[in-house]
């Protein structure tokens, strides 16, 4: 009845079926992929964070090294971002020679410890923290650097460098952060 390459009309139809559901089920896939909203950025794709802007952090720049010069001290100030790379350096003529990386130094310690440098120093005399960890690159533990924090937010750092005294630098961070402070509370 059937020759050896030729279909029964039963099996003809039933390759139609197959054929038209498959068409049906790919359809609805497609119907249901783009019916579904895309993924929301809550799965970690995308992170969102706030940043000191250049203008800001020259700002908190220049007061810190406004209010060293009106103390009469020749310092270095240094902003870094809140991934510890410089955004301002600004050095006076008669800083000292290391005194430009050791505030940057102060600006990253600050940061990385979510501290003052101050603090950490204490820390460090009174065995509260290893010692080694000032040996770390970049890690400054004097006093003159402060952290740049803003409703919760760790922004940045400023580190100053070159008055006679850690405490003396720290002012002057200090004096630069609540320059700014009013821009970056939110």
């Amino acid at each position: 009845m059937f020759g050896r390459n030729e279909e029964s009309p039963a099996i003809d139809r039933m390759s139609t079926r197959y054929t038209t559901w498959r068409h049906l089920m790919l359809i609805g896939a497609a119907a249901l992929a783009l019916s579904t909203p895309p993924a929301i950025a809550t799965d970690g794709a995308i992170v969102v964070y706030k940043s000191l802007s250049p203008e800001v952090a020259l700002e908190a720049a220049q007061a810190a090294l406004k209010k060293c010069r009106d103390n009469g001290f020749q310092v270095a100030v240094s902003v870094v971002d809140r991934f510890g790379q410089p955004q301002v350096m600004l050095r006076d003529r008669f800083a000292g020679l290391p005194s430009a990386d050791t505030a940057t130094d102060k600006a990253y310690t600050a940061l990385s410890f979510r501290s003052a440098t101050s603090e950490l120093a204490k820390s460090i005399r009174s065995g509260q923290m290893d010692a080694g960890l000032a040996r770390l690159p970049h890690v400054a533990m004097l006093a003159g650097g402060v952290m740049i924090e803003a409703g919760g937010t760790l922004l940045g750092g400023i580190g100053v460098s070159g008055a006679p005294g850690g405490d003396k630098d720290e002012e002057c961070a200090r004096a630069g952060l609540d320059a700014v402070r009013d821009k970056i509370d939110f």
